[in-house]
């Protein structure tokens, strides 16, 4: 299979060099670089378009990868990757470090152990800051494929995925505004998203960009399960120790406990070392892919949409 070209449509990485130097590695201008390089595994952490060509590179030369989330923009491109990588033989991973967050495994042995009983319904919120100071391409339309519903609906949807051991969604509907920011950007920044699994579970998703810039850290994710026989809730960051400083108007904030970033990378790791099927994988992601398209479609009719 031939290289597919690259056209650079976005911002690009700073401060590569300067990371390379810290850590005494080598850095590499260009994809092109990489792939003669030979890596055996590689980190997809570019603009959300652009994941898709990138897997469908690094599939073609056995490399086995691990793709920041969303998997894809569409639906179309997140099954190519899942195709690409499959029929390459290589392992696809999806970057969602919350399902590896002491709160969700926790959260997670009580499901499974039938604490809550039949969960009827669950209630998901990821609210974060306007993440342009840190990326601007993360509101741009094209390169992010949308706002907060692309940028925070996915980790609830991928922790949904993996408490209901993969349950396929039936139908979503979701409505989405940009009262916040309104001056700031053109997508949304605000958004409710409702889904009903293949188990009649339902869940509500609030995704928005809605913690001031003055929040001592980006944001965070709570999600309650109501059951038949209870309901218990996660906070996936409320493991730290905060307060107020005279020099840091944003306050102090200092977490603890497990690295959920690390488990995450020690878990694809060892699939790329194992072979065995890593935890999101590619179907995973493509399921959440779904989802958040699905949103679109409806909040732009105004209509349920069936998947």
């Amino acid at each position: 299979m031939p290289p597919i070209p690259i056209t650079p449509i976005g911002p690009r990485e700073s401060g590569g060099p300067e990371i390379a130097a810290m850590f005494g590695v080598r850095y590499l201008e260009s994809y092109d670089d990489v792939w003669e390089w030979g890596p055996d595994a590689v980190i997809i952490c570019s603009e959300n378009s652009l994941h898709r060509p990138l897997a469908e590179q690094a599939a073609a030369r056995g490399a086995h990868v691990l793709s920041e989330k969303p998997l894809a923009t569409s639906v179309e491109d997140a099954q190519a990757m899942v195709d690409a990588c499959e029929q390459a033989g290589v392992t696809l991973m999806i970057a969602h470090p919350v399902r590896f967050s002491t709160a969700f495994l926790e959260l997670k042995d009580a499901y499974d152990a039938g604490v809550v009983g039949t969960v009827k319904s669950v209630l998901g919120t990821n609210n974060g800051r306007l993440p342009m100071n840190v990326r601007k391409w993360f509101v741009d339309k094209e390169l992010a494929g949308g706002g907060s519903i692309t940028d925070h609906t996915v980790h609830v949807a991928d922790l949904l995925d993996s408490l209901l051991g993969g349950v396929e969604a039936t139908s979503v509907y979701a409505v989405s505004n940009k009262i916040l920011h309104s001056d700031e950007v053109e997508v949304e920044t605000g958004g409710l998203v409702s889904i009903e699994y293949a188990n009649d579970v339902i869940a509500t998703v609030d995704c928005s960009w809605s913690k001031p810039d003055s929040y001592p850290t980006w944001g965070g994710l709570t999600l309650q399960l109501v059951g038949s026989r209870g309901i218990a809730d996660m906070d996936a960051f409320n493991a730290r120790v905060d307060g107020h400083s005279e020099t840091d108007k944003n306050g102090l904030w200092f977490p603890y406990g497990v690295d959920a970033d690390q488990a995450m990378i020690n878990e694809f790791l060892d699939a790329v070392a194992s072979g065995k099927k890593p935890g999101p994988d590619g179907r995973s992601g493509l399921r959440t892919v779904s989802i958040v398209q699905a949103a679109y479609e409806s909040v732009r009719t105004g209509q349920t949409v069936t998947l």
